[in-house]
């Protein structure tokens, strides 16, 4: 992509030697003194992979920045990379790793999904500075590990770790765990088995840990939707008695509607879902009008 405007020219990623790579657009941008050869005003934007020019003319730096911002919004994501590591027990782990950063995160899937399944959700924490970590679990595709052949009764907490392991050999600071359904079990499960500190924080989607709740060593922020039931009946009283086990600090957030877990991200609660996921991800506490067991 390229940006000029009259008194500021952004380096052209399409240029040989302009130091932009997929790797590091839209990250790293240099700017220069541009000649008066361009309109006052004049914003020139490039996509990378569009020969076309787009010319738009601003009234004033104020609009200018505000469509900078709307073209980085729109510009390509976060890239993400294939990695695997082992396991304790002996398993391997396929994931795909997106951002970077000190503040790592674990994405986990439900049954019914996969590592791809998060994208749009990892793109999103990549962009708000986090280093995540999507995986499949054992018998989902390349991962492997002792009970793969059933999953959901696989010691499926061994990925979550090696997943949080391999963030904290790498250089993450911090590690915190996104799980849905299945996952979310996996997730509380491998907080119950972790080292004091390798887990800082937890977030269910529609789930809860399968293990006894008190035993979590992290914060927790549970999110389920009031009518979401499986086969046996409502999920939110085994949640909600989960909850109330838990160690403080937690939150538990009560949605409206029956989406799933994962399947939250596909309905009008999807986007306060991931705000909810980033605001406590970033530290901060809820509103008393949006938590607690209502």
């Amino acid at each position: 992509m390229r940006l000029a405007n009259r008194g500021m020219q952004v380096a052209d990623e399409n240029k040989p030697g302009s130091g932009l790579t997929p790797a590091t657009w839209p990250r790293r941008l240099t700017c220069s003194p541009e000649t008066d050869s361009l309109p006052k005003n004049l914003l020139v934007v490039r996509f990378r992979g569009c020969p076309a020019l787009v010319y738009c003319r601003l009234p004033s730096v104020r609009t200018f920045s505000a469509v900078i911002v709307a073209l980085f919004l729109a510009a390509p994501g976060h890239a993400q990379k294939a990695v695997s590591f082992p396991t304790s027990d002996g398993g391997i782990v396929s994931a795909d790793s997106y951002g970077a950063g000190e503040r790592g995160v674990v994405l986990a899937h439900g049954g019914r999904f996969n590592k791809g399944s998060w994208e749009k959700q990892a793109q999103a924490l990549a962009a708000a500075g986090f280093r995540v970590l999507a995986i499949d679990f054992r018998g989902y595709g390349q991962s492997r590990g002792p009970g793969d052949s059933d999953p959901m009764s696989a010691p499926l907490h061994f990925d979550v770790l090696a997943a949080v392991r391999y963030l904290r050999k790498t250089g993450a600071k911090t590690v915190s765990v996104v799980g849905g359904s299945m996952g979310g079990g996996a997730a509380g499960d491998a907080s119950i088995q972790s080292e004091p500190g390798e887990i800082d924080l937890l977030v269910f989607l529609g789930a809860a840990p399968n293990g006894p709740a008190e035993k979590l060593k992290a914060a927790s922020l549970f999110l389920v939707a009031r009518d979401d039931a499986s086969a046996d009946g409502p999920r939110l009283p085994r949640i909600r008695a989960q909850y109330e086990k838990a160690p403080e600090p937690k939150e538990l957030i009560i949605l409206e509607g029956s989406a799933h877990a994962q399947f939250l991200f596909k309905t009008d609660q999807g986007e306060r879902v991931m705000r909810e996921i980033l605001r406590f991800l970033s530290g901060k506490s809820s509103a008393p009008a949006s938590a607690g067991a209502k």
